[in-house]
């Protein structure tokens, strides 16, 4: 069983390209021959996370993939890690804006991916989608699914799951014509997902292959 989950919209936005992209890469991977559960998340602190434990707790999943929208990057970014620090610049969906408080009280500072995320890049490499590791998921609703996820797959013995957090482009077909900010197309956002997906089931041991950062 795979579990991916997408966002609601937020911010005055009518859409989350996270949410479609996530329905984009649930069809391909069924059409595999996978298992695989798609779920949109409040993007709602605390409430994401509760609703994201559920599912777990339910289906058992052997693989979860968080996504959300960095709007403004132009590729896939595979986040490496998740911070215990909710600090939001705008409230979420339900008008909380916490600063510069836990994800989870006496939680450690940060969680790693458990996603083999350079070998996951270097698939997306060969199939010809955009992508990067990253070093930051943020510190809004994002980066709290993110580090609530690897909490609660860290607590459960044996080891449940392995997991982990893609961010996405804004669609580029909802950006205005003309604009110069960056997007990419639905169906490569859920391809990408896919190709995430596959490295994750077919990979024990990450690749490695430089994908730092200077700053």
């Amino acid at each position: 069983m795979i579990l991916l989950t997408g966002f609601e919209p937020f911010g005055g936005d009518s859409s989350n390209p996270s949410w479609a992209a996530v329905l984009e890469a649930q069809e391909i991977l069924r059409s595999e021959g996978h298992d695989v559960e798609a779920l949109e998340l409040p993007c709602v602190f605390g409430e994401s996370a509760a609703v994201l434990r559920e599912a777990v707790e339910r289906l058992r999943p052997e693989l979860v993939i968080c996504v959300g929208l960095a709007g403004g990057r132009d590729r896939l970014s595979l986040e490496r890690v998740a911070i215990n620090c909710d600090d939001a610049r705008i409230p979420d969906n339900a008008g909380n804006r916490p600063i510069d408080e836990p994800v989870i009280p006496e939680g450690p500072a940060a969680y790693f991916s458990t996603l083999p995320v350079k070998s996951a890049l270097r698939a997306l490499q060969i199939a010809g989608i955009r992508a990067e590791v990253s070093q930051t998921a943020g510190t809004y609703v994002c980066n709290h699914v993110f580090y609530a996820l690897m909490h609660e797959l860290a607590g459960a013995v044996p080891p449940r799951a392995r997991g982990g957090f893609i961010h996405v482009p804004y669609d580029e077909a909802l950006l205005p014509q003309g604009s110069a900010t960056p997007g990419m197309a639905t169906r490569d956002m859920g391809r990408g997902i896919a190709v995430v997906v596959r490295a994750a089931l077919e990979t024990p041991v990450d690749t490695k292959l430089s994908a730092g950062a200077v700053h």
